[in-house]
């Protein structure tokens, strides 16, 4: 289980989040959505120690803070919102790198297989620069994935940490990455995924965070937080949840102007 508590983040005067308490269970997605500048991002770098903050973290009722690299890099992977390449690596390199962080190096032929995971089968010598933004972010995904290849070890849950995952795909391979993680949940590891499709967020999270203006708005299940009154507030703009023939909302933007801030 992850669990944060009382999290406030300060850069340098100003303060970007302010008391958050999250929780996320192996087995589920949750979602953080919000909008821009609500705190999303922040949010997800100080669970994974990327900046400093005030509170507590426990991850599998661990400190990570207090664990060492190779074990941290072992329990967890980490997708950025963007991964900047300097160097002419092909996408095998790039997945390899995962590797180097996890415990399944020696598995073999697992960069191939992290690569055919995410419809990149076949892509191992192709260089990363030339590739397009969006097989880029795949390549990414089949990076991290290869850290954490099986969602279990040693009879703990493993984690993914995700940063927009599907911001720069078409519909297809946003329900294709989806399905990946779906599957890495369902086989028993933990989801903690920033988004903002909203459609998305309510057909696959099984639990949701809704931020705005550096605080938690509300956490829970899907139909709980995603509702017209907790969206028009959050966004500052109206929204209507409507529901499918099957089960779940999905969401659509009134055309009328923005509501005022409380």
């Amino acid at each position: 289980m992850l669990e944060a508590t009382g999290i406030t983040v300060r850069l340098g005067r100003r303060e970007i989040l302010t008391g958050v308490d999250f929780r996320a269970q192996p087995g589920q997605i949750t979602a953080i959505v919000g909008p821009n500048g609500s705190g999303k991002t922040t949010l997800l770098r100080a669970l994974t120690g990327e900046l400093s903050h005030d509170g507590r973290i426990r991850l599998n009722h661990h400190d990570p803070a207090s664990l060492r690299p190779w074990v941290l890099a072992g329990l967890r992977g980490v997708l950025p919102q963007a991964t900047p390449m300097a160097f002419p690596f092909t996408a095998a390199e790039v997945v390899r790198l995962g590797l180097m962080g996890g415990i399944e190096a020696a598995e073999p032929d697992l960069v191939p297989k992290a690569l055919a995971r995410v419809g990149l089968a076949g892509f191992e010598p192709r260089p990363y620069q030339e590739l397009s933004g969006g097989e880029q972010q795949r390549v990414q995904l089949a990076r991290v994935l290869a850290q954490v290849w099986h969602p279990t070890a040693h009879g703990q849950p493993r984690w993914l940490f995700l940063d927009e995952p599907v911001s720069a795909l078409d519909i297809g391979h946003q329900l294709q990455v989806m399905a990946i993680v779906r599957d890495f949940a369902d086989r028993g590891g933990g989801i903690v995924t920033v988004m903002h499709d909203l459609n998305l967020t309510a057909m696959f999270a099984d639990s949701v965070a809704l931020m705005a203006g550096g605080g938690l708005m509300a956490q829970g299940a899907p139909a709980d937080v995603l509702c017209d009154e907790l969206l028009s507030r959050a966004y500052m703009c109206p929204l209507r949840v409507n529901a499918l023939p099957s089960d779940g909302p999905y969401l659509l933007p009134q055309a009328s102007g923005p509501i005022a801030a409380e």
